[in-house]
């Protein structure tokens, strides 16, 4: 190779690289974005959960009121939210029920805890659904807090 060829291609490789203070400025940039970034992905799968008990809870009560619609009443406490699936055969039997029922089952809750329902309800309502959220027990802050029909939002 000439000389003039050989020179260029050492200037060329010389600047083709990043230096190690280059590297570790994009390192720490990365460090500092990560530790802003993740934190708030790592509550996303909690509101997830809460998003989804509210939507469970309103579907229960469109359910219950359609009952409530064809009979006159809400089923009660005893016959729980499983009259929405199944005709009651215990309490007050209703007289107008569709063969398919008004849902098609029951999920838990999603932290895997059965919902409470009664009626008639302590809070003003007709009935009171709840989920007692993550910690499965009522009452509860943050992450444990309980999700009522009476207070979605």
């Amino acid at each position: 190779m000439p000389q003039n060829k050989q020179q260029k291609h050492k200037e060329q490789s010389k600047e083709a690289g990043f230096t190690l203070m280059e590297l570790m400025v994009v390192i720490v940039i990365l460090g500092i974005l990560a530790s802003i970034v993740v934190p708030r992905f790592l509550d996303e799968p909690h509101k997830a959960r809460v998003v989804k008990a509210k939507m469970q809870i309103q579907g229960f009560s469109t359910a219950a009121k359609r009952f409530y619609l064809d009979n006159g009443y809400y089923p009660s406490t005893e016959q729980g939210l499983q009259a929405l699936v199944n005709k009651p055969t215990t309490g007050r039997i209703p007289k107008q029920y569709p063969t398919a029922g008004y849902i098609s089952k029951i999920p838990v809750d999603p932290w895997g805890n059965d919902y409470v329902y009664l009626s008639p309800s302590s809070h003003h309502e007709a009935f009171d659904i709840i989920s007692f959220g993550a910690d499965g027990e009522e009452g509860g802050i943050d992450d444990g807090a309980d999700i009522q029909s009476w207070n979605l939002e």
